[in-house]
């Protein structure tokens, strides 16, 4: 799998992430992940971070999200870009096609987020706790006849936040199989859930500030192509 690295230099890497490639190992010891890939590439990452299995990591998308992530190769560069992520200085922005049209084309989604009990449902919503914070800003940028395609702005970082949280507004994402509801249509040529990161804003420990942007992938823009 080509994995482009969009930027590099003493401190960071960043990658433009393909769909359908781990972040990093699970419980399940997987093998041939971003992390396998970019240890081989820059070996000095071994020392960053906080755990041995996820060095250099501040950050996560999805197996089947698409889209830019941020690697630490040094300690300071790790600890202080978790730190930005922690109180939310990080800017993110997600491109993502929902099913349906929203009511509200701008909106924030204040639900708490924790871990289901259903059967194949790994995560759900709730209302806000404390520490189980989860919000997440959206605005619609095109709508079609079945879907709308927005940006997702998460202000926190809860596992599978936006695709929970547009699922618990009635919009869950195209493709999503986890979160869809019944007898949700899916648009033609779509493989994986509708899901890009495509703007990553932050600030290194010299005080530069960084800033990338990513298109759709060539699967995304191919699905787009056939909406009407």
């Amino acid at each position: 799998m080509k994995i482009p690295i969009i930027y590099e230099d003493e401190n960071i890497i960043v990658v433009d992430k393909p769909a359908g490639l781990l972040v990093h190992p699970t419980s399940k010891k997987e093998k041939d992940t971003l992390i396998d890939f970019l240890i081989k590439k820059y070996p000095e990452i071994k020392k960053a971070g906080d755990s041995s299995e996820r060095p250099g990591i501040v950050h996560r998308l999805d197996k089947d999200t698409s889209g830019l992530i941020v690697i630490a190769k040094n300690n300071k560069t790790f600890f202080h870009l978790k730190n930005q992520f922690k109180n939310r200085l990080v800017e993110k922005k997600y491109l993502a096609l929902v099913a349906g049209k929203l009511r509200d084309k701008k909106g924030i989604i204040t639900k708490a987020i924790g871990r289901s009990r259903k059967k194949g449902i790994k995560q759900t919503v709730a209302p806000i706790v404390p520490r189980k914070e989860a919000i997440t800003e959206y605005e619609v940028l095109k709508e079609y006849k079945d879907y709308s395609l927005i940006n997702a702005i998460p202000k926190t970082g809860r596992t599978h936040q936006i695709r929970v949280h547009l699922a618990s507004i009635g919009h869950p994402l195209a493709g999503d199989t986890q979160y869809k509801f019944k007898r949700q249509p899916c648009p033609k040529n779509l493989e994986r859930q509708f899901l890009h990161a495509a703007y990553l804003k932050f600030r290194l420990p010299n005080r530069e500030i960084k800033e990338f942007n990513s298109n759709l992938p060539k699967d995304l823009e191919k699905v787009m192509n056939e909406l009407v």
